[in-house]
């Protein structure tokens, strides 16, 4: 790869974040469970590390306005709407690789 300045390398991660909340908000089918079970972070995950990088900016983002960044919606209404309960082998799994 060449040599990317820090404004790019910045815009091209920001664009990657977009996308990615972008692909999540669309793939409503996919349970946060599944998520933390194959790649160890889910909707929450990305909510508390934006809210957490506005905190280390100086900007006050709630956790719950920053979950509705990433839902495309408050948190509830996307429960309400897409959340099923978790299946006997997704809580074994999520179990197994967070009892650690």
């Amino acid at each position: 790869m060449s040599q990317i300045d820090e404004k790019t390398r910045t815009e091209l991660e920001a664009a990657a974040f977009r996308t990615l909340v972008d692909h999540l908000q669309t793939r409503t089918d996919v349970q946060n469970i599944d998520l933390m079970n194959l790649a160890g972070f889910c909707r929450n995950c990305l909510s508390k590390w934006y809210a957490a990088a506005a905190k280390d900016k100086g900007l006050e983002v709630s956790y719950d306005e920053a979950r509705e960044k990433v839902y495309g919606m408050p948190y509830e209404d996307w429960k309400a709407k897409y959340q099923s309960e978790a299946n006997a082998e997704q809580k074994a799994m999520f179990e197994k690789i967070h009892s650690h």
